[in-house]
């Protein structure tokens, strides 16, 4: 599969970007800036000693052409990256791995959009796409680096079976990660505002926490 990552140049974009090429897929990073992002591509292949080789860098257009589109730019350009690219991504699975979250001292606070969640007012404004929501709890540095040992569960919801099971599927493989349904879209709220408890244990605690679901 093709895999277009918006804003894929940050660290959990990168990291995204490593753990689908490790399995096969063609990925390429997203971004305002087409030479950065083919130099972070160019870097992301090198860490990853020859397991990462298919990940290419462009514009977030060459990203939007792809047959899958995750997108992972900070919150407050969410809507307006999508706005933009709202006739590329008409039809397509679109992933939302945005979480909106404020730091408040050594915390993280999560932000309630009016929707409820990023997810949900990206499918707002994406009404011709089918959205799914996933990854928020990755660690980026973590799936980055394949060899870190890597375990965690990936959360997926949305209000379309096609984009569940397709995010699933992109997942089949990718050593480390299972893949749980965790139901509808509304169901996003509450998986991003779980990331700023996530991220700050890993502040209190200085680790890279992951999520398992015990009893599945």
């Amino acid at each position: 599969m093709k895999i277009g990552i918006l804003g894929g140049t940050g660290p959990a974009g990168r990291g995204l970007g490593v753990r689908f090429a490790s399995v096969g897929h063609e990925v390429i990073l997203g971004s305002r800036d087409g030479e950065r992002a083919e130099a972070v591509a160019s870097e992301v292949r090198e860490r990853a000693s020859g397991r990462a080789e298919t990940v290419t860098g462009g514009l977030n257009e060459q990203a939007a052409a792809a047959e899958l589109v995750i997108l992972a730019t900070p919150w407050e350009s969410a809507l307006q990256t999508v706005h933009a690219l709202r006739e590329p991504l008409s039809g397509k699975v679109v992933i939302s791995m945005v979480n909106a979250l404020v730091k408040n001292g050594r915390e993280m606070l999560p932000m309630y959009p009016p929707r409820g969640s990023v997810a949900e007012m990206v499918q707002a404004a994406l009404p011709d796409s089918i959205v799914a929501a996933s990854f928020h709890h990755l660690p980026a540095g973590m799936m980055e680096d394949l060899d870190s040992g890597l375990e965690a569960d990936v959360l997926v919801c949305s209000d379309h079976k096609l984009a569940t099971e397709t995010t699933m599927a992109a997942l089949q493989g990718i050593v480390g990660l299972r893949a749980l349904d965790a139901g509808s879209l509304a169901q996003a709220a509450a998986i991003e505002a779980f990331t700023a408890v996530a991220i700050t244990l890993n502040i209190r605690y200085k680790t890279h926490s992951t999520l398992k679901m015990a009893g599945l």
